[in-house]
């Protein structure tokens, strides 16, 4: 359809009209005709406005409830978006606002005529439970809308939800684990900046209602915030091993942005086999992700270990029309984290596939310290080097790939493992036998996979680079519990700087590139604490 056909009052407002409620259908709203250009337009239209600012307070029973309270709140799967739909693969239901989610989200269900109707909130769409929220404060409250939306898949229909939109422009989405674990966001604004990072949000979200047979369906966003306004069109295939999402997103500037990130992911990574100052726990690793993953557009296959470093941490790696980056969780052996609450080694990946060329910019990488699991840390997205300039346009498509494992691996051998501790002394002693005259540390990175036991009679070279520093006792060792091989090297620092050392390595034989590039970024203790490991002082 075209705009001009609602020309005749504000576009947004025509998206946004009310009705009285029907009983046949949680969609009770006044029919408008809707379709992806007309949430363009939209979009484009607010980003020439001023933004509207914080959310309205809500009332009191629901803005002061605690989590405890807040988690008594279900919706009624009796009136779940497409409950009628006989014999349906798929459902939708809604969030309930309180506590921290204030943002009033407005829902619509859109039939195959593009005809959309809202769905206001009403208290009868919810069981309350023991949350005693006093829902005569609610009642005729149709403009608190809903914090978010869940989406259920068969068998576990109204049971067990596979994807969720929930907080700001916050998403998750389950493999066949059935286990949540990373975040994904609609967008990033000022993240790597020193000034206020935005959290721009969801303000209304629009569903194409499907086949009862589908297992795929169709969502789209209004994104609204200070420095930007979007509009996006998801198209989520939940598959029996994962979840597939088809990103399309229209961002329109309302201001100059320092740093846009375009497909944000959160994560949190507490301590691993390479980092192992948080780790004082019964649990050997704690992590929903253990490395960010990068597939240059010059073909570069990277891998780069994830720290919880003891100050934050910014890291921009460079590229032009990448063709892939993730956060994985590739370990998945249940004796690796001993968590029966957090299922850590259930958690699953998220790959970014860009879809068409990107140009030049930056996967960037930030890096907080954390002293626990039930905080995220770890954020990573692609930064455009284009300027984003008040009044300008960008768009971006890609797909999102939850899966264990990504969807396209190299044939190269990758990084199992990396691992550090103190150096300067022969491998095998204990350090008590042998203490070094000068203060090193060593690494130790495990590879596994690809053409490496065939390389190895050809020859293994180790390519390693650092920054500053020196690199010393490099020895080459078959590990044969991992059918891999491990590279140690023990790094010594030039001086007393404390800067983050860039480390790089990759094993090639006669030429031929035989692995993955590792990554790695090391912060030195300051020379007073080189006497020093594990916080005991190394006495001679």
């Amino acid at each position: 359809m075209a705009f001009a056909t609602i020309s005749g009052m504000s576009g947004f407002s025509a998206l946004f009209s009310q009705a009285a409620w029907a009983d046949v259908d949680i969609a009770d709203g006044t029919a408008r005709q809707f379709d992806f250009d007309v949430l363009k337009k939209v979009a484009a239209s607010k980003a020439k406005s001023p933004w509207s600012g914080a959310p309205p307070p809500l009332p009191d029973t629901l803005a002061k409830l605690t989590p405890q309270a807040y988690n008594e709140i279900e919706y009624d799967a009796g009136h779940s978006l497409w409950n009628t739909l006989p014999d349906r693969q798929l459902d939708v239901q809604f969030f309930h606002v309180g506590m921290g989610f204030k943002r009033r989200i407005r829902m619509f269900a859109v039939e195959a005529d593009h005809q959309s109707r809202e769905i206001h909130f009403r208290p009868e769409l919810f069981n309350y439970h023991d949350a005693q929220v006093d829902t005569q404060q609610l009642a005729g409250k149709t403009d608190l809308g809903f914090a978010g939306f869940r989406v259920f898949k068969k068998p576990e229909l109204a049971k067990r939800d596979i994807v969720s939109f929930l907080g700001a422009s916050y998403f998750r989405a389950v493999d066949d684990t059935m286990q949540y674990g990373l975040s994904a966001r609609g967008l990033a604004v000022n993240t790597f900046t020193n000034g206020q990072e935005e959290f721009p949000d969801f303000v209304a979200f629009w569903f194409e209602t499907p086949q009862a047979t589908d297992t795929t369906f169709v969502v789209y966003a209004l994104l609204d915030g200070p420095s930007c306004t979007g509009a996006y069109k998801f198209t989520i295939h939940c598959e029996d091993k994962r979840v597939v999402m088809e990103v399309e997103n229209h961002i329109y500037a309302r201001q100059d942005i320092k740093q846009l990130g375009i497909a944000p992911m959160t994560t949190m990574f507490s301590c691993g086999t390479n980092e192992r100052r948080m780790c004082d726990t019964i649990h050997p690793q704690i992590h929903d992700s253990d490395r960010l993953a990068m597939w240059t557009g010059k073909g570069e296959w990277i891998c780069r270990p994830l720290n919880n470093p003891q100050k934050l941490t910014w890291n921009a790696y460079m590229d032009e029309n990448p063709r892939g980056f993730g956060m994985l969780q590739l370990d998945h052996n249940f004796q690796d984290y001993q968590d029966v609450i957090g299922w850590y080694n259930k958690r699953p990946s998220l790959w970014v596939e860009p879809q068409g060329k990107w140009g030049k910019g930056a996967v960037r990488l930030m890096e907080i310290p954390t002293t626990g699991e039930t905080l995220d840390n770890i954020v990573c997205c692609w930064q455009p080097a284009e300027p984003i300039t008040a009044g300008s346009e960008h768009s971006f498509s890609y797909k999102l790939y939850w899966s264990a494992l990504p969807p396209i691996t190299s044939q190269l051998a990758r990084v199992f493992a990396t691992r550090t501790g103190m150096g300067g002394f022969p491998e095998g002693w204990a350090p008590g036998e042998h203490f070094p005259d000068v203060w090193a540390r060593r690494f130790a990175v495990d590879f596994i996979g690809g053409d490496l036991k065939a390389a190895a009679d050809r020859g293994i070279e180790p390519v390693i680079t650092v920054h500053s520093g020196t690199v010393k006792q490099v020895e080459i060792l078959y590990v044969e519990p991992n059918d891999g091989y491990r590279i140690l090297f023990d790094w010594y620092p030039d001086s007393d700087a404390t800067d983050p050392v860039e480390m790089r390595m990759f094993l090639r034989s006669k030429g031929e590139t035989l692995t993955e590039t590792w990554l790695y970024q090391y912060i030195p203790p300051p020379p007073d604490r080189r006497k020093y490991v594990d916080d005991r002082v190394m006495t001679r």
